[in-house]
């Protein structure tokens, strides 16, 4: 009795509310493949994926610089003062030089004007330290210009993109969503890859200047007590 009552509510439920059920319960699985959806976005696609490739090697060659040069020796500055205040200039400079960092170069720089009045050895090393500074400001405008150029880069893409799609359905009078759709979706690739590479730049941009501003306010710290130890020997 059971099963003849089953079989009789199973008949009676409409052939559209078992196709609508049966799609609700299907569900369908979209594989997208990044690359093609990319290269989809036109050709300002190329322009910003250079632009992206560039932003990436100065951002490394930049951080490989900074990590050389603004390397911290502890004991670089407590051996030059024992050197300096046992007499062995000479072997203070020579210390100083061997560093290789700016901060050793800075140092080197007040060592060697040693015993003209204090004035000539505060200048001699604050020109090197704008020389350091100056050195290490080198390639950061590309970044700025890289995190200006590449959204409006983008941003041309997608309004000549837009401009392709509505000039099209003027000609074919297809206003489908489906091709409306499509073109907008393949012409906005190219904005949120602007956006996207303007951002990196931005960020490594900024960056690299508070790399910078922490160097700078280091090293004025160390040419106090640079000029501390030639006016008082401690």
């Amino acid at each position: 009795m059971t099963n003849f009552i089953f079989l009789l509510l199973q008949d009676s439920i409409p052939a559209a509310a078992k196709d609508s059920t049966a799609a609700v319960i299907e569900t369908k699985e979209i594989s997208v493949n990044y690359l093609s959806l990319v290269m989809k976005g036109g050709v300002m696609v190329i322009p910003i994926l250079l632009l992206f490739f560039f932003t990436l090697y100065v951002i490394i060659e930049r951080a490989m610089y900074y990590k050389k040069v603004t390397r911290h020796n502890e004991s670089l500055m407590s051996d030059v003062r024992h050197q300096i205040t046992t007499g062995k200039i000479e072997v203070a400079q020579m210390t100083a030089a061997k560093a290789g960092t700016a901060e050793g170069n800075i140092l080197e720089s007040g060592i060697s004007m040693l015993g003209r009045p204090m004035g000539e050895i505060e200048g001699m090393m604050e020109k090197a330290t704008n020389v350091e500074i100056g050195l290490m400001e080198r390639k950061l405008g590309w970044l700025g210009l890289a995190a200006g150029i590449a959204p409006i880069l983008g941003f041309i893409g997608t309004i000549a993109g837009v401009i392709k799609i509505f000039y099209q359905i003027s000609e074919t009078a297809d206003i489908s969503i489906g091709s409306i759709s499509e073109g907008l979706y393949e012409k906005m690739i190219s904005s949120g890859l602007g956006l996207i590479v303007g951002v990196v730049a931005y960020s490594g941009y900024h960056y690299f200047n508070m790399v910078i501003d922490s160097f700078a306010l280091r090293i004025q710290k160390q040419a106090i007590q640079f000029v501390n130890l030639i006016t008082t020997g401690k």
